[in-house]
């Protein structure tokens, strides 16, 4: 068996790296509880439903309850995690998400490639196929997530950081373009606004030297993702640009992140 790593560790094409913490298999199947609870739940109500119908026509009632109770399980993890950008009710309440191997935005296909997986992972009872999978699996993959190229890693939730005493009595000239901001908040990925703000964070922790090549590197990686135009950068250093684009990105304003 090939010795199990506790984070993926990924460098973006600028030479940004950063790690995400894997979650494991006890967690996982603790997650999978509150969500089978989640589903059987919504079941109990869908029979409740469905049994009146069969009150007036028994085969279609007891037609529809049967394809809902297979459609269901599916249903619920595919919707839940694209709508909650890889999180079900179970991930949200232990913390955890899923995420693509790659440290990318997960696509919808991926969503569902895992999630029509989860018939094959639950095999024969109680997942133990995907628990298999996910003890001999380096990263902690059950099949659905190897055939989706995805991991669960954890996903600690921080208190939003308080923007006014970070950014004191600062114009931010990257708010003179909304729809670039909100592109912006779209595009970057959790995990890479996550070492922004960490790393404004800690700026007075580094040498000079490593400094500046942070958040150059920082800066050469979201120019990538989202252009501002000339008068919206003219003049500002590259950590004072990364300081604006955290301000964007975590501001109250529109969808803004949460590690």
């Amino acid at each position: 068996m090939r010795e199990k790593v506790s984070a993926i560790r990924i460098q973006t094409p600028e030479g940004v790296r950063f790690s995400l913490l894997l979650a494991g298999p006890v967690t996982r199947f603790l997650a999978w509880i509150i969500d089978a609870a989640c589903i059987y739940i919504i079941l109990t109500i869908v029979g409740t439903i469905f049994g009146m119908l069969a009150v007036f026509n028994f085969d279609l009632g007891t037609g529809f309850y049967i394809l809902g109770a297979f459609l269901l399980p599916t249903a619920y993890g595919i919707t839940l995690e694209w709508l909650w950008r890889g999180q079900t009710l179970g991930k949200r309440v232990l913390q955890l998400r899923v995420v693509d191997i790659h440290g990318l935005r997960l696509e919808f296909s991926q969503v569902v490639i895992r999630n029509l997986l989860r018939a094959v992972d639950s095999l024969p009872l109680f997942y133990m196929t995907g628990g298999s999978a996910c003890l001999a699996s380096r990263r902690c993959q059950r099949l659905g997530d190897m055939a989706a190229n995805t991991v669960v890693i954890r996903n600690p939730v921080t208190r939003r950081p308080d923007l006014e005493k970070l950014l004191p009595d600062k114009y931010n000239s990257l708010k003179n373009h909304p729809h670039l901001a909100a592109r912006l908040r779209h595009k970057v990925t959790l995990p890479e606004a996550s070492i922004a703000l960490r790393s404004v964070l800690r700026r007075d922790e580094f040498s000079d030297e490593a400094r500046v090549e942070l958040f150059r590197q920082l800066a050469d990686h979201l120019r990538s993702i989202v252009e501002f135009p000339p008068d919206a950068v003219r003049g500002l250093t590259d950590e004072r640009y990364i300081i604006n684009a955290v301000e964007i990105l975590f501001s109250d304003q529109g969808h803004s992140k949460k590690i």
